[in-house]
């Protein structure tokens, strides 16, 4: 059991105050302070618990009230098993202030995802690009109705033009008209295109540019450019037809125009689909990661990337298989045996020793803690066979719990006969209410030893349990949250809007990935580290077998059997 204590005021200069007026009063006032202590502890069950507090913890309060400028001291017991073990934490030179290593994560700050700096770098690259490419696909159509909207009439004022002969130059005969339907699906397609591929909300806001992406923009924007510009001169200067002797612009040949354009926007998203979707898709590089500090690894085979677009690919796998990071498991948690038994030495000198007396303590603690530290790969050995043996203990536990709570209810059909004695039909939210206290210990002493109380409340487990009674599923069905400690994204605090991760790296990110290349992604106390190895090149020659060789000599002996 684990005892916290909190001073709040008087200060310390008080106290120290108070001791020099009272004098003599310190014995009764340490004495009325013990009792105190001694009535709470024997009342500290009958107390109900605080509603801002984690599941399975109660708090004490010692002093409700300040009598005479005394000490208020407040007391939060934790009652906790044999099996929690000791959850201090060991701070070492890695994480000192004086130094800077890859285990201190608060060196590498965070950018804040809350700020008008990350809501422009997250949505004004989009909506540059959505601008581009709404202005590259609605000039095709504009193009080919600017003419018959009046625009450009200086193209016939220089011109001596009856105005039917305007008209018949405007007119849009067979061809043109089919032009117009060809114009109208090749637009039609070009919007599909459009949608499935570009339409898409990013996954990732990336550090530096993202090259193919940034070269499929300029490419529209060049021969965006370059058509309209074409088409002002073509129709203020250039596409002439020969109508009654005189020189004028024919819509049949803007119809085209236009038609040529959206067949060259076709082409481009041709080559965006092959270079943003496609190119990638051919295994080339072996990647392996690995997780610090618990040290869990996966290896995937990957395409040609470039580093930044590989992080996002590693990030979106590893909040899908990697198993949830708990940093309780650090240090298994050990009993009260083997705590007795990892006690460190300690010698007393009571009527005093002399120097050669001293030297030979000092050795025998030299050697036992020598043989201390030979020993001390068994001492893992039998720790992480105790704790596996009570994980295992307390999972059957929990599994035999669960199935005796799921038989005590039963759903209620309509067809069915009515009971002769009354019942009170129960929503799946007071159902699961109903049968959880059975279950409740077993499940409280699994999420103790496996250390995951702090990831679910008994909100969340009420809930759980309520869907699960809801939708008809199992005992194991229910459990298998705490059971299965994977993905990552089953952890409820994971799943955020956003999640920020430095990317180290000796290269530059938009360069693209090559063998031997190594980058890290550091987020708080995590950190993932990316190596990357070309796959082999594979030569198959084929051999052939001659038929003839499949046949066998039976080799007997005295003591066959056959």
């Amino acid at each position: 059991m684990e005892t916290e204590s909190v001073k709040s005021e008087p200060s310390s200069k008080t106290t120290r105050r108070s001791r020099g007026h009272t004098g003599g009063n310190n014995s009764s006032t340490l004495g009325s302070h013990r009792d105190r202590t001694r009535h709470s502890h024997r009342n500290n069950h009958s107390r109900n618990k605080r509603p801002d507090m984690a599941p399975f913890q109660t708090s004490v309060n010692i002093g409700d009230d300040t009598r005479d400028g005394q000490e208020v001291i407040e007391v939060q017991i934790l009652p906790q098993d044999e099996t929690w073990g000791e959850n201090t934490t060991a701070i070492t030179g890695n994480t000192s202030e004086q130094s800077i290593s890859m285990e201190d994560v608060s060196y590498w700050q965070m950018s804040d995802d809350t700020g008008i700096g990350f809501a422009c770098q997250r949505y004004l690259e989009r909506a540059l690009s959505v601008l581009l490419s709404a202005v590259a696909f609605v000039s095709p159509l504009v193009m080919a109705v600017l003419p018959k909207l009046g625009f450009f009439p200086s193209a016939f004022d220089n011109l001596d033009l009856t105005q039917n002969d305007r008209l018949q130059l405007l007119a849009c005969n067979a061809e043109c008209k089919g032009m117009l339907v060809s114009l109208a699906a090749r637009m039609l397609l070009l919007a599909i295109g459009l949608w499935a591929v570009f339409m898409r909300k990013p996954v990732a806001i990336m550090p530096r540019i993202f090259f193919f992406r940034a070269s499929v923009l300029l490419l529209v924007l060049i021969t965006t450019f370059a058509y309209w510009l074409f088409y002002i001169v073509q129709v203020t200067e250039g596409t002439k037809a020969i109508v009654s002797g005189s020189e004028a612009v024919d819509y049949k040949t803007l119809v085209s125009y236009a038609t040529n354009f959206t067949d060259t926007l076709l082409f481009v998203h041709y080559v965006a689909v092959i270079l943003l979707e496609i190119r990638h898709l051919q295994p080339i590089y072996y990647i392996k990661v690995i997780r610090s500090p618990d040290g869990e690894s996966h290896s995937y085979s990957i395409g040609q990337l470039s580093i930044q677009r590989t992080a996002v690919w590693v990030l979106q796998r590893y909040y899908t298989e990697f198993s949830v990071y708990n940093p309780y498991l650090e240090r298994l948690p050990v009993s009260k045996s083997q705590r007795k038994a990892l006690s460190s030495f300690k010698y007393y000198d009571v009527d005093g020793a002399n120097p050669s007396q001293q030297q030979s303590q000092s050795r025998a603690v030299l050697a036992a803690h020598a043989r201390r530290r030979d020993s001390s790969h068994n001492e893992r050995f039998y720790e992480e066979h105790e704790y596996d043996r009570r994980v295992k203990k307390r999972r059957a536990r929990l599994v035999t719990a669960a199935e005796e709570a799921f038989t005590h209810i039963k759903r209620l059909q309509n067809d069915q006969p009515q009971p002769q004695a009354p019942v009170i039909p129960l929503d799946p939210q007071e159902a699961a209410q109903a049968i959880f206290p059975s279950m409740a210990r077993a499940l409280q002493k699994y999420l103790r030893v496996t250390r995951q109380q702090p990831r679910h409340t008994i909100e969340s487990i009420l809930k759980h349990l309520a869907h699960c009674l809801k939708n008809d599923m199992s005992p194991r069905a229910f459990l298998e949250p705490y059971l299965v400690e994977a993905p990552v994204l089953q952890n409820d605090k994971e799943r955020r809007t956003n999640h920020n991760w430095a990317l180290i790296c000796d290269e530059l990110l938009s360069r693209p990935i090559m063998d031997g290349c190594t980058f890290q992604l550091i987020q708080n106390d995590v950190s993932l580290t990316v190596s990357i190895n070309k796959i082999p090149h594979f030569t198959i020659s084929e051999e052939v077998i001659d038929p003839k060789s499949n046949k066998f000599v039976l080799k007997l002996n005295s003591e066959t059997s056959v």
